[in-house]
């Protein structure tokens, strides 16, 4: 994977989280059956609370993965 798709895959991901996070993404699936289909088939149950915790422990191991895939590109998942 080039680092420009690396890069583009993260900052999509990133968006998706500060959603979830900041923009009221929480509340709009809190409940749904979207929720299930895009974070865990137990999240239709979790709180806006609770999707906002698993959105931030995604996003600190995303950036993690990110960082660690930017200087070791073997390491980087396809």
């Amino acid at each position: 994977m080039s680092e420009l798709t690396w890069t583009g895959s993260y900052a999509l991901s990133l968006v998706f989280w500060l959603w979830l996070i900041r923009w009221g993404g929480a509340e709009r699936l809190e409940g749904t059956f979207t929720s299930g289909l895009l974070l865990s088939t137990f999240a239709p149950r979790w709180s806006a609370d609770g999707i906002r915790l698993f959105a931030w422990l995604s996003l600190i191991g995303s950036t993690i993965g990110f960082i660690v895939g930017l200087f070791k590109p073997e390491l980087r998942f396809y």
